[in-house]
């Protein structure tokens, strides 16, 4: 394993954003070509796709994605980002390396018969990469009977494996509301229509929606991340926005909250003698297993880790994988990263002790499920 941890430590230095992972790609593709694979560049950007074709009447893909996060690090690892502002704090560097090394493996194994295509793909954190992909004739270039993709989890304990069939992760809307009122002096309140008021009444109004509107059984998240102004220490602004972030796990509760948010932020607007207007974007779709590929990913993960939960709870995250699952069977599954920072932290780094049943994981998938039926 020393040369997929070298990897993985090297991609840490480098990390890039969704649609620039120009380095990470080439590195990417360098070193597919050095295992003897074919390889095709520059997929849906700056995705890489390298196929091993060994007949069989299957083929599968594996994914890795490859971009990183604006974030500052603050790891003091000797492998820190050398790119200011930028880190791999979603553990890309760790998913592409395993791939990588996946790759390695079965190129150089003479006796493994079928078709795999190792797909590296970019701008996952967008939720756009997979879209692009596949916009680009990922499926139509090459087609897959079944995709597999994996995620690293810090809090799962090191050596254990986690999926579910069914829905996995949770779809993601994101929503500004733009308050309209008239601004003005801070020493005349009763000449203005104060947004910040009408605005905070909005955002209190809208904890309603999970808690009044949906059944509590259905699960649904909204969340006010942002509340932003054109105002200053003694002016009332003209304008407030609201930003946020929604999550379910059905279209019709997607639906459902941008009604009832619509109906909320205007008519509330309104009573202050304001006007709201409601912008409501979907950005990704539910990670929705397959039942038969979740067993397969089980009976790949028998005897590599030490610990499987075959009945993970779904999580409220998202993840753009989605999009291929979607369009092909397949499964995702979560990788124990042990103990340390969460996802998205300036503190996290991948375990590179995850790395070699990761890697054993996606050999095990090639083997069994290009097997000839």
């Amino acid at each position: 394993m020393d040369d997929v941890i070298a990897w993985r430590r090297h991609l840490h230095t480098c990390p890039e954003l969704g649609f620039g992972e120009h380095e990470t790609a080439s590195f990417v593709a360098a070193r597919l070509r050095e295992f003897g694979l074919e390889v095709t560049e520059g997929i849906g950007g700056t995705g890489v796709v390298a196929s091993l074709r060994r007949g069989g009447n299957r083929a599968i893909g594996l994914r890795a994605d490859m971009d990183a996060l604006a974030i500052t690090e603050a790891t003091g690892a000797a492998w820190t980002s050398r790119n200011p502002g930028r880190m791999h704090a979603c553990g890309h560097d760790g998913h592409t390396a395993a791939l990588l090394g996946a790759a390695r493996d079965l190129a150089r194994d003479a006796s493994f018969g079928g078709t795999v295509h190792f797909v590296f793909q970019p701008a996952e954190e967008h939720g756009r990469g997979m879209q692009a992909m596949l916009a680009d004739g990922l499926l139509d270039r090459f087609p897959m009977d079944e995709a597999y993709g994996i995620h690293n989890m810090p809090g799962m304990a090191l050596g254990s494996f986690a999926t579910r069939a069914g829905p996995l992760m949770a779809a993601e809307d994101n929503f500004e509301i733009v308050v309209h009122g008239r601004g003005g002096h801070a020493a005349r309140p009763h000449m203005v229509i104060d947004p910040i008021l009408a605005g905070a009444a909005i955002v209190q109004a809208l904890q309603q929606i999970v808690a009044r509107r949906l059944d509590p059984v259905d699960p649904a998240v909204v969340s006010i991340t942002e509340f932003l102004t054109d105002g200053t220490r003694n002016v009332i602004p003209t304008t407030a926005r609201i930003l946020g972030d929604c999550r379910s796990y059905r279209p019709d509760i997607s639906a459902a909250i941008e009604a009832a948010m619509r109906r909320i932020a205007q008519a509330t607007a309104e009573a202050h003698g304001a006007r709201a207007e409601v912008i409501y974007t979907r950005e990704f779709i539910p990670t929705i297993n397959h039942a038969e590929q979740t067993v397969a990913a089980l009976d790949a993960a028998a005897g590599l880790f030490s610990d499987i939960d075959a009945t993970c709870p779904p999580l409220m995250g998202s993840e753009d994988f989605a999009h291929l699952l979607a369009r092909v069977p397949g499964s995702f599954s979560f990788i124990g990263n042990g103990d340390g920072a969460p996802l998205h932290n300036p503190g996290y780094d991948y375990a590179d002790a995850a790395l070699p049943a990761t890697v054993a994981y996606f050999v095990a998938l090639a083997r069994t499920r290009t097997a000839t039926v």
